[in-house]
């Protein structure tokens, strides 16, 4: 049996930071890290082939090669997810699907002849059972929660490492928290399951022996969800790992109460850690209450970004628009909150509304559903009918990314962080890509960008004030790029 193992094209959105690989000649952020997953549970001596089409393009030849075509997609890849199950069905292949998309919406794919839904440690080894018996169903699902320790170790060799940004690992699943617009509870638990520091220092030193020395993204749902287990047997492992290695450093996300353990950020940043998606959502404690979002209330949000970026953890955040306790003073809160914050990758989006949330339900049920949502967090669009009415909504929502995205602010927004900021104690390896990226941004940002005297006062005021983060200056310049873009592309830089 040959497999075909195929990641649909992202859309250019804010998290594929696009416009910024160009300056490094990267293809793509991050690995397909599902399917490399669920390569390594298929029968050893079935042959495997993935095809990111982010990277690359699906060939006739693939097509011929292969006998099944296993999909994974997330909710912002629908168009791509569905045209290529639709194309492989055409080339006579089985089609096989699973991963976020599939989960909420298997029925309205019919071009796909089995769905493997939920953990596949738990849903594909049934399935392959009954495929080799010849009764394989359309539909396999649980309602369990997989031990992570039985996960495999991705098949890092099926990727081409050189078209990639960054590596991504997962250490744990499921969150301890029930925010109303987040379906990773839905889908994953409250209670955080773990693999072992041995799993992860396996995982790590297979990508090392490959000869991977960049960023690592760990894409737990919320990496502290086990503080003691971090602090006394991951981090120690991760720090014990790096003795004699270059490169490698690491990001994640967790939520705001990381603020509240110094010995934590202290292993995190030792251990190689550099930066945190934090869902800070709003500044507004009405709106924070109206959602579920416990952790964020009765804080002074700020001084608890201020403490983690004086750590040595840049904090990226998460903000939303459009709850029901959001009037018109909202979107100016929102604006101040980041500038003054220093967040340099705030991604802001209108409220949204997934499947299996809360949210959803209540929406639902009050008839203020508008379709489905797109996945896509800043595109300036919304699947409920907000109370404020969606005119004011997105004539908002343009507001405050028109301001937090224009090159000034911007700018101004990267020195206020790096005013703020501990040089790493652990940085990357310096590879050429750096180099390049870094000649590259002069002349693009620096000569024919938007904004340049900004760029070059960042960079002047940088190198007198603050040396030691001039690289920092150069790649949040170029992810400034990338962001204007995205603005662009979504009509957000009208204000």
């Amino acid at each position: 049996m040959n497999v075909l193992l195929l990641y649909p094209e992202f859309p250019d959105t804010f998290w594929s930071f696009r416009h910024a690989l160009e300056f490094v000649g990267k293809r793509a952020s991050l690995p397909p890290l599902g399917l490399l997953t669920v390569a390594a549970m298929l029968p050893g001596e079935w042959g495997k082939r993935l095809v990111d089409l982010n990277v690359r393009e699906l060939k006739k030849g693939d097509l011929e090669w292969a006998d099944m075509a296993f999909i994974s997609a997330m909710t912002v890849q629908r168009g791509a997810a569905r045209a290529l199950a639709a194309r492989c069905r055409e080339a006579g292949l089985k089609v096989v699907a699973g991963g976020p998309l599939f989960q909420a919406e298997h029925e309205e794919f019919a071009s796909v002849d089995h769905f493997v839904l939920n953990e596949a440690e738990l849903t594909l080894p049934e399935f392959l059972g009954d495929l080799a018996a010849g009764r394989a169903r359309r539909v396999y699902m649980s309602d369990r929660y997989a031990d992570m320790r039985d996960t495999p170790a991705p098949m890092w060799e099926l990727l081409d490492l050189r078209r990639y940004g960054n590596m991504s690992i997962q250490f744990s699943r499921g969150c301890p928290f029930s925010c109303d617009f987040c379906n990773v509870t839905a889908l994953l638990g409250h209670k955080c399951r773990t693999k072992s520091s041995e799993q992860i220092i396996a995982e790590l030193d297979g990508l090392y022996a490959l000869g991977w020395r960049g960023d690592v993204f760990f894409v737990d749902d919320n990496f502290i969800g086990q503080k003691s287990f971090l602090k006394q047997d991951l981090l120690p492992a991760l720090i014990n790992w790096r003795k004699g290695k270059r490169g490698n450093t690491f990001f994640t996300e967790a939520s705001i109460n990381l603020a509240d353990d110094e010995e934590l950020i202290s292993l995190m940043v030792d251990a190689g850690f550099s930066k945190v998606f934090i869902g800070i959502e709003t500044p507004d404690e009405a709106s924070l209450a109206e959602c579920s979002k416990g952790q964020n209330r009765h804080r002074d949000l700020v001084a608890d970004v201020k403490k983690m970026q004086r750590a040595g953890l840049q904090v990226q955040g998460g903000f939303i628009v459009g709850f029901d306790s959001d009037g018109p003073a909202t979107f100016q809160r929102q604006i101040d909150f980041i500038q003054e914050s220093g967040i340099v990758t705030a991604m802001v989006g209108m409220l949204q509304a997934p499947p299996g949330t809360k949210l959803f339900e209540r929406m639902r049920g009050q008839g203020r559903l508008t379709g489905a949502s797109t996945g896509d967090n800043v595109d300036g669009t919304t699947n409920i009918v907000p109370a404020m009415g969606l005119e004011a909504l997105a004539r908002g929502y343009r507001r405050v990314m028109g301001h937090i995205y224009s090159p000034r602010h911007y700018y101004d927004r990267v020195q206020t962080f790096l005013r703020e900021y501990r040089a790493p104690k652990v940085r990357g390896a310096l590879q050429f890509q750096h180099i390049l990226a870094a000649v590259r941004s002069l002349f693009r940002l620096g000569v024919f960008g938007q904004g340049r005297r900004y760029y070059w006062k960042l960079l002047l005021w940088t190198q007198f004030r603050r040396p030691s983060l001039f690289p920092e200056a150069v790649i949040l310049s170029i992810y400034g790029y990338h962001f204007r873009k995205i603005c662009e592309a979504h009509g957000l830089n009208d204000r």
